[in-house]
């Protein structure tokens, strides 16, 4: 078996996906855990660079990457939270828990394996966001403007929540 170049990048690039998302899960501090976050992300850029989207894989590292893991900081740090620790779980709960996560590695491998996908020719390498813009900009043009509007009503509701709870703690004083 030989290993090609885009296969050892995938394999890297999928590796370290599933350890940042480990690390996630098993990592106490918050900011750590955000660096996790921030090294799946990209890695999930990277093997978006691997299939021929090379701009979701930059829609991914500016807007993932970048926008998401800020807020998600800020978000935190500005929040008040109290470090009460869960009880451990048991020993059947854990057991319990890998023999499902393995049904379901077994049954995703199963799927994947048994998938008959046709191979067509495609223009994969051409004008990958000039095709992304022509159709977002032509037969999608209402639901792009639509989600512009969503996106300044939550804004304009943002600060019209947060100038509430000023004034409320204003009043308490």
């Amino acid at each position: 078996m030989t290993f090609s170049g885009e296969f050892l990048a995938f394999m890297s690039l999928a590796l370290v996906a599933v350890i940042g998302g480990v690390l996630l899960l098993n990592l106490s501090k918050v900011v750590h855990m955000v660096v996790a976050l921030v090294f799946t992300f990209v890695s999930i850029a990277g093997i978006y660079v691997l299939l021929s989207a090379e701009f979701v894989a930059a829609v991914q590292i500016l807007i993932y990457s970048g926008a998401i893991t800020i807020i998600m900081l800020f978000g935190i740090m500005l929040t008040r939270h109290n470090d009460t620790s869960e009880p451990k779980a048991g020993r059947w709960r854990k057991l319990l828990l890998f023999l499902g996560v393995l049904g379901f590695a077994f049954a995703v491998y199963i799927g994947i394996y048994n998938l008959d996908i046709p191979q067509t020719p495609s223009d994969l390498h051409v004008n990958n966001t000039e095709q992304i813009g022509v159709e977002l900009y032509s037969k999608f043009i209402i639901p792009f403007e639509l989600t512009s509007v969503l996106l300044l009503v939550v804004l304009v509701g943002s600060i019209v929540l947060a100038k509430r709870d000023d004034e409320k703690e204003a009043e308490k004083e």
